[in-house]
């Protein structure tokens, strides 16, 4: 039996924003826009997607699972993602680490990495 990741799911108060903003980051597409989902992605027919579904209730605690951005200019694309809405967040994660930590607009984190040769080796 086979298997594939077909969606994150996003919990969301504004979907059409938080989608909008995750569009930007990532430059993708708005791919279906439901009152009560957005899916976003490079295209209907890719592997993968994101998905925001409305919850009522606040966010009050640190993630369990979040996105890792792996960009070529990890202080360039800080910046950029700053000017679209993202803050910068600290979990715990001190000073001297590799990554910068930032949140969306609604306040679910992400981190920035130091540029990337492959899944499990930094660039030099």
């Amino acid at each position: 039996m086979a298997v594939s990741l077909h969606h994150i799911i996003v919990d969301a108060h504004d979907l059409p924003n938080l989608a909008r903003f995750w569009c930007r980051v990532l430059d993708w597409q708005v791919l279906s826009e439901k009152e009560r989902e957005v899916i976003i992605g490079t295209a209907p027919s890719a592997p993968t997607g994101i998905c925001f579904m409305p919850v009522t209730e606040e966010k009050t605690v640190k993630n369990r699972l979040h996105l890792d951005l792996a960009p070529d200019d990890q202080a360039a694309e800080v910046e950029r993602l700053i000017g679209l809405g993202a803050r910068p967040v600290d979990v715990g994660q001190g000073d001297q680490r590799s990554w910068v930590v930032l949140a969306d607009p609604e306040g679910n984190e992400f981190c920035v990495l130091r540029p990337r040769k492959n899944l499990v080796e930094f660039v030099d």
